[in-house]
């Protein structure tokens, strides 16, 4: 995290507050913004674990703990909006609100906060923000990383598939999320064989569904974001604690993201919760979002994977200009 004091932008840009509230996390980014040169300065970058999708594939709806978690990270969100003096304010609900009966209960919490409805955008403009904030990075970094990029955003209850080069060319977004599928296959603790080829199935599917609108065969280099990526980064990269400039824009290998989704399987929980770069709210989720990873490396036959920290987060901060 990040945090700066002082409010008000510098001339020729705009301070925006973005906030993206996904099926496991909430995160915050407040950061100026130059219109003309579509550049950003961070300002405050924050990330809670609340697990609003807590039981939403089972039940339906939004668990009362799950939604009390989540508004207690939005007033602190809120506080530092206020301090920073952002002009602008995005907030984006994914794909736990989009399968929530009882949405109204966290739209009105939203409001009563930030002024602001959040959005519950479609899976493809999910995906477009993802590969506006993931490629902004990537294609700066003077790798000269080929193109087409796939951008991957794994989440709790989703992941996207977007590929293009300057512009999004395809965008899909399938059920497959580490919390989803943790609370749907993985309940033992380490997870069963049968549990893993459970899960297998489940995210192959979603591949072949996410191929049937993206061809994946275009894609020449895979760029992947969210908390799960950077974390099996973090582990693969053998970090004390997590680092996240050392994180941003490493690059990992299609066959250590195997061996490390094949370790996290293998763990139990305590064994999880000692690593260190692990976030507390990840330990119960993470072989599920290092197993999609591990699946979509091996369905596209790419080397290795670019992780990226800047993501969905990044993009709806761009858009807000």
């Amino acid at each position: 995290m990040t945090n700066s004091t002082g409010t008000g932008s510098n001339a020729g840009t705009v301070r925006v507050a973005a906030i993206d509230c996904g099926t496991n996390s909430i995160r915050l980014l407040i950061t100026d913004v130059d219109p003309e040169r579509g550049t950003a300065s961070e300002l405050d970058r924050r990330m809670e674990i609340v697990r609003l999708g807590q039981g939403v594939d089972a039940t339906g709806q939004f668990a009362p703990e799950a939604l009390q978690r989540t508004f207690a990270a939005c007033d602190q969100y809120a506080e530092a909006i206020k301090q920073l003096g952002a002009e602008r304010i995005r907030f984006v609900a994914t794909s736990a609100t989009r399968d929530a009966s009882n949405r109204d209960e966290f739209i009105a919490g939203v409001r009563a906060r930030f002024g602001v409805d959040p959005e519950v955008v479609s899976g493809d403009e999910e995906a477009r923000l993802s590969f506006a904030g993931a490629t902004q990075a990537v294609t700066s970094d003077g790798a000269g990383h080929p193109t087409p990029y796939l951008v991957v955003d794994i989440g709790g209850g989703s992941t996207e598939f977007v590929l293009g080069a300057g512009s999004v060319e395809a965008a899909r977004s399938v059920d497959i999320g580490c919390v989803r599928l943790t609370e749907r296959h993985l309940t033992d603790d380490p997870p069963t064989a049968s549990q893993i080829a459970a899960a297998t199935l489940d995210i192959d599917a979603g591949i072949d569904l996410a191929a049937k609108a993206v061809p994946l065969e275009k894609a020449r280099t895979l760029v992947g974001v969210a908390g799960s990526v950077t974390t099996v980064a973090a582990i693969a990269l053998g970090l004390e604690g997590y680092d996240r400039d050392r994180v941003h824009l490493s690059r990992i290998s299609a066959e250590t993201v195997r061996a490390v989704a094949d370790g996290l399987l293998r763990s139990d929980h305590s064994e999880r919760a000692a690593n260190p770069v692990i976030h507390p709210g990840r330990v119960d989720v993470i072989g599920a979002g290092a197993l999609i990873l591990s699946r979509i490396t091996i369905r596209l036959g790419l080397p290795e994977v670019v992780v990226s920290e800047h993501d969905i987060l990044d993009g709806i901060a761009l858009s807000l200009v």
